[in-house]
């Protein structure tokens, strides 16, 4: 039987922790919840092991990619369900990423979520990058190359040299696994999490996401050249 571990990386995440981790732990199979605290100043860690999780902290903010790997490094489980910390009780969709993985079907299964009725959602600037450099590099085209649900095989992690840093790590997952010729599935999933408005603060996340993606791409292609 394989192990199925869920990775939570989370930064001041106090109000939607405790009920993303409870519904993780509910989701058949799942042999572990680890939540990655990434340096937060408020009630997250303790929130996280209130209610379940094997929580792990790093010293500082190092951002999502390297918190997944320090997450990836704390257990030794055959598939890994990546989860945003503010799922809450939607987290509990997620186990339908795992049904196309243990079915040996696909190495990495990729919820497809759309922005909640009535939003807006962003300028789709930092998306359209994302989809453009996975069919440029990947040679596929992906609806949603930004989700972070996922569920993956340890091996296919591994290959690709673990999780790049910052926001390009979805990104950079998905180039590398196809690549490599692995097998990935879209699943859509009726999960809600927090959307970035389009205020200044959203601005500058999506900035620093399109940022983080070109700055990782540049680097692939300097490694490759």
């Amino acid at each position: 039987m394989e192990r199925v571990a869920v990775l939570i990386p989370a930064y001041n995440e106090e109000d939607t922790i405790g009920e993303t981790v409870k519904a993780a732990l509910a989701i058949p199979d799942i042999e572990e919840v680890i939540v990655i605290d990434d340096g937060s100043e408020d009630e997250t860690p303790f929130i996280a092991y209130d209610s379940g999780a094997r929580v792990v902290q790093t010293d500082r903010n190092l951002g999502k990619g390297d918190a997944l790997n320090a997450g990836l490094a704390e257990t030794d489980a055959d598939i890994i369900l990546m989860i945003d910390a503010d799922l809450g009780p939607t987290a509990a969709e997620t186990r339908r990423l795992l049904e196309p993985v243990l079915a040996g079907h696909a190495d990495m299964s990729i919820a497809v979520v759309r922005p909640p009725v009535g939003h807006r959602g962003g300028f789709g600037f930092v998306s359209r990058l994302s989809r453009w450099a996975v069919r440029r590099y990947g040679g596929a085209d992906v609806t949603c190359p930004l989700s972070g649900q996922r569920a993956v095989r340890r091996k296919l992690i591994e290959d690709v040299g673990g999780f790049a840093e910052g926001f390009a790590v979805e990104t950079l997952l998905t180039i590398e696994a196809l690549r490599k010729g692995y097998r990935i599935v879209e699943v859509p999933l009726p999960i809600s999490h927090r959307v970035t408005g389009r205020d200044w603060a959203g601005f500058v996340h999506r900035a620093r996401q399109f940022a983080h993606i070109l700055l990782a791409l540049w680097r692939r292609r300097k490694r490759r050249s």
